[in-house]
């Protein structure tokens, strides 16, 4: 039998505003191991709440932060139940002004405020967090990782965009500083993230002695963990879920 599950909204202050975000725990007695998930680009949404509970059955307390709050409460444009190939460049183009302005810094300031808040969440656990990020939000869950390397064990990725590029600020440059064990799920049909940007990140965590483990997964498109779209491989998104579970088992 499944876990129940509680879920509802919550505010998170923030040193800019105020975060609204969905935390997801199960019902059962806590406090549980707490887990940071970051959204991909169309954000908080029916179906993107229930991977978080199905994350929180496996035991955890979930927390999914609306990352552009400041651009006001999640939804922030109409989504339709199902995203669509021919739907998806007109949605995201909506979304891009709010997506770049969204910068490194801000990453890094706002997951300070929701590890802050986890940490003094009575259905937490004390101790370092696990994170799970998808599409843009796997490149936020990097930054979290390398910014607060005390604060964070285990840090999963999947179909993650420009983890590695060529710009001065990329994810992968904080490599250095992360001590979780991290592992990503790459899609062999992601032009987001090319074999050269899988290579670069690969080496930039081997050289910097981080563990983890890559693996790229054949047939699957960016996206393919998102059963509201167009993108979704079940096969591939359940090959995820036994990954991420995995992980969170091993380092929670």
């Amino acid at each position: 039998m499944a876990t129940a599950v509680q879920g509802s909204t919550v505010d998170i202050p923030t040193p800019d505003a105020t975060a609204d975000a969905y935390l997801v725990h199960p019902e059962s007695a806590g406090p549980h191991p707490a887990v940071l998930f970051y959204a991909d680009a169309f954000g908080l949404r029916p179906k993107l709440k229930g991977m978080a509970d199905r994350v929180a059955a496996a035991g955890y307390t979930v927390l999914v932060p609306n990352v552009l709050y400041r651009a006001g409460r999640a939804p922030l444009v109409e989504l339709p139940a199902f995203i669509s190939d021919d739907r998806r460049p007109e949605i995201f183009e909506s979304m891009l002004p709010q997506l770049r302005s969204l910068t490194p810094e801000m990453t890094v300031r706002d997951a300070g405020a929701y590890l802050d808040w986890l940490a003094a969440d009575p259905r937490t656990t004390e101790g370092p967090i696990g994170i799970t990020g998808y599409c843009m939000g796997a490149g936020l869950a990097l930054r979290t990782t390398a910014a607060y390397p005390d604060r964070v064990a285990a840090m999963a990725g999947f179909h993650g965009a420009h983890l590695a590029s060529e710009a001065p600020d990329s994810p992968h440059l904080g490599a250095g500083r992360i001590t979780a064990e991290l592992y990503f799920g790459h899609a062999d049909q992601d032009a987001a993230m090319p074999p050269e940007q899988i290579d670069r990140l690969d080496k930039a965590l081997t050289d910097a002695g981080v563990r983890h483990q890559a693996e790229v997964y054949a047939g699957a498109h960016h996206g393919y963990t998102q059963a509201d779209t167009a993108s979704y491989d079940a096969e591939a998104a359940e090959r995820h879920w036994t990954a991420l579970l995995d992980l969170l088992g091993r380092a929670l």
